[in-house]
């Protein structure tokens, strides 16, 4: 959460997120207008500002919390054992279940965002970093582990599995959302350790 949210009313501010969410996915980030936005949050136009810069910082701050839960979500790299395949699972399983409970959610972040400002778009792979960390941390470790065959290069690996997992999810976006697309983890998971799993018996 924003620095300006900790100070004012959490489930205000994430009514506004929602609401920013199902107006963008129907109007676009360009269309979509602050006003139409506090409407359907239920809530004055002057009071999005005491929350949110502008319409930009609504944007980058839907990617901020959706990034950071699916990276909460990918927490198998702690502890004296840390588990790598576990995490690439976790990390799937995360990605999934978040964009697929929210089909608008996913339909702002996969099409919307892209078709943004340079600038957004910029702020927008500063808020990806801590997801790619994350991914590299799994492949790195992996190799140091040797349940992943080596050598590769993580940077082509993390590309690829990310590619993967947004192709995936774009998809289900452009085939309706009719399906749970969180049941597509274990398929993804087994398709990509073809590419980067060990010899496991």
């Amino acid at each position: 959460m924003n620095l300006i949210a900790q100070r004012k009313d959490a489930a205000k501010y994430h009514a506004i997120l929602q609401s920013a969410i199902k107006v963008m996915a129907v109007s676009g980030y360009h269309g979509a207008q602050v006003a139409r936005i506090a409407r359907e949050a239920g809530v004055a136009d002057g009071t999005v500002y005491l929350y949110f810069k502008n319409k930009e910082d609504i944007l980058i701050s839907v990617l901020r919390e959706t990034i950071g839960q699916i990276v909460m979500l990918s927490t198998w790299l702690e502890g004296e054992h840390p588990e790598p395949l576990m995490a690439l699972h976790k990390l799937i399983e995360g990605h999934f279940t978040t964009l697929g409970q929210d089909p608008n959610l996913a339909l702002v972040l996969q099409v919307h965002v892209r078709q943004s400002d340079p600038v957004i778009r910029e702020q927008v792979s500063d808020m990806m970093r801590p997801y790619h960390r994350m991914l590299d941390r799994i492949l790195l470790l992996g190799q140091e582990t040797g349940v992943f065959r080596e050598p590769f290069d993580v940077r082509i690996a993390r590309r690829m599995i990310f590619g993967t997992i947004d192709e995936t999810v774009n998809a289900w976006i452009f085939t309706g959302a009719k399906y749970d697309l969180s049941a597509q983890t274990d398929v993804v998971y087994d398709m990509l350790l073809r590419g980067i799993g060990g010899d496991r018996k």
